[in-house]
């Protein structure tokens, strides 16, 4: 077995130096489709309450690493105080613990990021709470804490909400990664212009913006208004169609991993070099973008933009 703090030290570049990142896919519809139920408010941290679940947890970790994934979210989304209650702090270092023993099986150079959700609904921006740093910096500390390589800020669609996380996640020390979700027309759902909540992050330390949960079908028009940040930036969409409301349904269908990869080439070709899947996708989509971030790596580089 590789020495971890030696595989540590010698893990995935960062972004700004690598070739195309591929992060992982999504673990609450991944829960679902293998039979794990997900009810609010836990949702995918449901699944950290019993032995079946945290095998099912440690199991969707190893597919996606074995699919080609480089960077993998612990299944933190909901272990917060306010949704997971006293129990909040376990399920977090239990979360982590699960996503670092699957991917060590694989390759102990990849990376464990902590996810950093909205405290309220994602698709609610409404609901962000007035004052929401010391919660978010309650969980940045103990994701920190439990030594994860990157803190990752996900599904905001309130750009005060989420500069207030990225803060808390930047002042751990720990490389802070941000992904907003957008509406049509390249809007937050608050509604403020996603390029322009882009570049605020990156001036207040983000070392990667990225949206998430959008339609894979409508994500390249929010991928091309990052391009402007001046940090690495990237995508990782819902596999289904338009919904007729916001984010997931299960009904609205699901790309093949063929037609997923073939629209984040799209996203490539406008300059993300981080890419990965949200709701719906699953080891399949995942396999698709390792080959085509291993053909955009053998492909020459071609003149500066």
């Amino acid at each position: 077995m590789v020495d971890e703090q030696s595989a540590r030290s010698r893990r995935v570049e960062t972004t700004a130096e690598a070739d195309i990142v591929v992060l992982d896919g999504p673990l609450g519809t991944a829960l679902a489709a293998r039979g794990v139920e997900t009810p609010a408010p836990l949702w995918s941290a449901a699944a950290l309450l019993d032995a079946r679940g945290c095998d099912v947890v440690r199991a969707i970790h190893r597919d996606y690493a074995r699919a080609g994934a480089t960077v993998h979210t612990a299944n933190t989304f909901r272990t917060k105080r306010r949704q997971a209650g006293a129990a909040w702090a376990e399920l977090l270092a239990r979360a982590v613990s699960l996503a670092r023993e699957a991917v060590r099986e694989v390759d102990p150079r990849h990376r464990i990021a902590g996810s950093i959700a909205p405290l309220e609904d994602c698709y609610r921006p409404d609901l962000s709470p007035a004052s929401a740093r010391q919660e978010h910096r309650e969980l940045a500390q103990a994701l920190a804490a439990a030594r994860v390589d990157v803190l990752l800020c996900e599904t905001f669609p309130h750009v005060g909400e989420a500069l207030v996380a990225l803060e808390e996640a930047v002042a751990t020390g720990v490389e802070a990664w941000v992904s907003f979700t957008a509406g049509p027309g390249a809007d937050l759902l608050s509604p403020e212009d996603i390029g322009a909540a882009a570049r605020e992050a990156a001036a207040r330390g983000a070392r990667a913006v990225l949206v998430n949960c959008t339609p894979a079908t409508r994500t390249l028009e929010h991928v091309e208004r990052l391009a402007a940040c001046g940090v690495p930036f990237g995508a990782y969409a819902n596999a289904g169609a338009e919904a007729e409301g916001l984010g997931w349904a299960e009904g609205q269908g699901r790309a093949s991993a063929a037609r997923y990869a073939d629209l984040a080439r799209g996203w490539i070709e406008a300059g993300a070099t981080i890419v990965g899947g949200c709701c719906g996708t699953g080891p399949a989509h995942i396999a698709a973008l390792r080959a085509l971030a291993d053909e955009a790596a053998r492909r020459p580089a071609g003149p500066p933009r």
